[in-house]
């Protein structure tokens, strides 16, 4: 009990302190390219987008296309709108605690895998630990379904869904079979892998037409890439850092049991 205690503690503080990050990060990089993209979906009455975690890291959201409304119908839809924090710090204070709720799950996962194979033993292995998990959750998914801004159009949410999913699974399992076994069989089969996602597709819409200028998306892509990897690599080091501190005894390894 005393290990599963300290995976939660330990998830607990990286997945705060990461997600603060975050959010901060997303106020000066991220958060000033969507609103720029919403005056173009507000002027061409293009998509609309569900809200998407603040953190960047979850499935795909849902994006429909929404017919064109005529000037009578505007104001009934603008009044049918749910409610959404004010710009500021109420935006912030709730992005941010996305960004928690969301780190402090990616952190579980992390530590809880990483303890199966024999704990992070400080800062610097937690580094590459970050690493593999933005390859896993940001950096693998993002190749066939890049972030997407207000008014662009997606595929189906279920497909999108589906296949972020099988692409992450396949992602994990062919890092670890690269990382976990001395096999150059099996680091054949990790590489198929990880790529056998991308050789199938991401699911794509109908058309790729957007009122969205293509450097806006370029620049939106590029700033949630640098965000998430900064987001994975405190989450990692700190997790490395406060296991040290906390947890001196190693987590039995599966290395053996994968053999």
């Amino acid at each position: 009990m005393s290990v599963f205690r300290n995976v939660v503690f330990i998830a607990a503080i990286s997945g705060l302190l990461a997600g603060v990050i975050l959010a901060a990060l997303q106020t000066y990089a991220t958060v000033p390219l969507i609103l720029k993209a919403e005056t173009y979906e507000n002027a061409g009455g293009g998509h609309e987008h569900a809200a998407a975690s603040a953190a960047g890291t979850s499935a795909p959201v849902a994006s429909s296309a929404a017919p064109a409304a005529d000037a009578q119908a505007v104001a009934p839809a603008e009044e049918e709108e749910g409610w959404a924090p004010a710009d500021g710090f109420e935006r912030f204070a709730y992005s941010a605690l996305a960004n928690i709720v969301s780190g402090v799950a990616f952190a579980l996962v992390l530590v809880a895998v990483s303890e199966f194979a024999g704990g992070i033993a400080n800062w610097r292995q937690g580094v590459f630990w970050g690493f593999a998990g933005f390859a896993v959750f940001t950096l693998a998914p993002g190749l066939g379904l890049p972030p997407e801004l207000p008014a662009m159009p997606a595929a189906d949410l279920g497909d999108r869904q589906v296949w972020w999913t099988l692409t992450v699974l396949a992602t994990a399992a062919g890092l670890a079979l690269i990382a976990f076994k001395q096999s150059l069989p099996l680091a054949i089969v990790g590489v198929a892998l990880i790529v056998a996602p991308h050789v199938v597709g991401a699911p794509q819409p109908e058309s790729h037409d957007s009122p969205i200028p293509g450097d806006l998306h370029h620049s939106f892509v590029v700033a949630v890439t640098i965000t998430n990897l900064v987001f994975w690599v405190v989450l990692g080091a700190v997790a490395g850092f406060v296991r040290n501190r906390f947890m001196s005894e190693p987590a039995p390894s599966l290395n053996g049991r994968l053999a």
